[in-house]
């Protein structure tokens, strides 16, 4: 039976929770930080904090939280985003056992899984036992799927990804849904039922980013345009690149400051062709320490995406650091146009380079977007209230599994 909530003093006690990050943890990327963070902040608020994860990543981690790991699996290193064969069938199993393990070691009140494959591991590992799983959804694989390359076509990978969100989330007491849309989709594609959904946003460590505090890295000669992340397919580089062909025809002293770990050779043909490739800059991924400063150092913050469910954490740093930020409108959640920030038609990369454009221009403008950005997420973004909302959700999940 659940543990009583509550200490013999009447005052609501600590909660053991185990974390699944079927992923490579920590690391510097959506999926992981969100990990990361939430746990971080669960652990503050005083309760133990378990985490299960691959063999892969690296990074510091609160006192606070426990981390396992799983046993090193030398034929599987890869960091990068997305699902494989080898990792659903080779490592997340490893997985299963390793929380398996955890769970008949320590009596845990509640189980929450990150991502599709933690809410598989999780519930394959919780078998037997009356641990409440919370899943929690970063994006939706319906949308996301297509762009990873599985061996299928576009349209199976579709199918599949719309099946996996109807069904999937059910395997779970309660799904915590890292936007409205999210939720909402779940609710009118995927059939759920809205009682058992939450949202629970992202958040931002806004001090760290904070403009005041940041000496900008060297100033380069002329408009300085940043994109910070992977280059993945669904990240919409190749749309950037043309979107700042349009921005380049009317600012020639414009650059574009990429800051990546991915490699930029899928896109050095269409550089070239489309004559921005001497405009560009690419430097490696910024140490968490140093990104507040290189974003401080750019006139506008580029998320071209044209697809994303969830929250783009590289569009909260932007925010954050105050930077005005030129996205597509179907993966900028929290950003209104003309308010905090500058929203193109979703694959429109004349609108997205017209908006870039402006803001060049019209720097008074662009500086206004970008502290109205920095005060919705000092408002609506923290960590500390977003762990508080899942602790309430574990609560009342506990009292009714008791």
């Amino acid at each position: 039976m659940t543990p009583q909530p509550v200490t013999e003093s009447g005052r609501l006690r600590p909660l053991r929770i185990a974390v699944v990050a079927a992923c490579p943890f920590p690391l510097a990327r959506g999926t992981p930080i969100r990990i990361l963070r939430l746990a971080e902040a669960l652990a503050g608020r005083g309760h133990e904090v378990h985490v299960a994860t691959y063999h892969l990543g690296s990074g510091p981690v609160a006192p606070g939280v426990q981390l396992h790991r799983i046993r090193e699996i030398r034929s599987y290193q890869k960091v990068t985003p997305g699902p494989t064969y080898r990792k659903l069938l080779r490592v997340d199993p490893v997985l299963g056992r390793l929380v398996r393990q955890l769970l008949r070691d320590r009596p845990f009140d509640v189980i929450h899984a990150h991502h599709y494959e933690g809410l598989l591991v999780g519930a394959a590992a919780r078998a037997g036992t009356r641990v409440p799983l919370v899943y929690d959804a970063h994006t939706l694989l319906m949308s996301e799927l297509p762009y990873f390359p599985m061996g299928l076509p576009a349209s199976a990978k579709s199918l599949l990804g719309r099946w996996m969100d109807r069904h999937l989330p059910r395997l779970a007491e309660h799904t915590v849904c890292v936007t409205d849309r999210i939720r909402d989709k779940l609710v009118d594609d995927a059939g759920m039922d809205p009682a058992r959904l939450s949202v629970v946003t992202n958040g931002i460590e806004v001090d760290h980013f904070d403009p005041a505090k940041m000496k900008a890295a060297a100033t380069r000669n002329g408009k300085t345009l940043i994109f910070t992340g992977n280059l993945a397919e669904y990240q919409g580089i190749d749309l950037m690149l043309k979107a700042f062909q349009h921005v380049v025809a009317r600012n020639a002293d414009a650059r574009l400051l990429i800051a990546t770990d991915s490699s930029f050779a899928p896109y050095e043909s269409l550089a070239r062709e489309l004559g921005v490739r001497e405009r560009l800059d690419l430097v490696a991924s910024p140490a968490f320490e140093e990104l507040p400063r290189l974003l401080a150092s750019a006139d506008v913050a580029i998320n071209p995406r044209t697809n994303c469910d969830g929250v783009p954490v590289k569009l909260l740093n932007y925010m954050a650091a105050a930077r005005p930020v030129v996205s597509f409108a179907s993966s900028a959640p929290g950003v209104t146009h003309g308010r905090n920030g500058w929203l193109a038609e979703s694959g429109n990369v004349e609108a997205l380079g017209e908006g870039i454009i402006t803001l060049l221009a019209e720097s008074d403008r662009a500086r206004a977007l970008g502290r109205a950005a920095r005060e919705y997420v000092v408002e609506h973004c923290s960590w500390p209230m977003a762990a508080e909302r899942c602790e309430v959700l574990y609560r009342e999940l506990m009292r009714r599994t008791s």
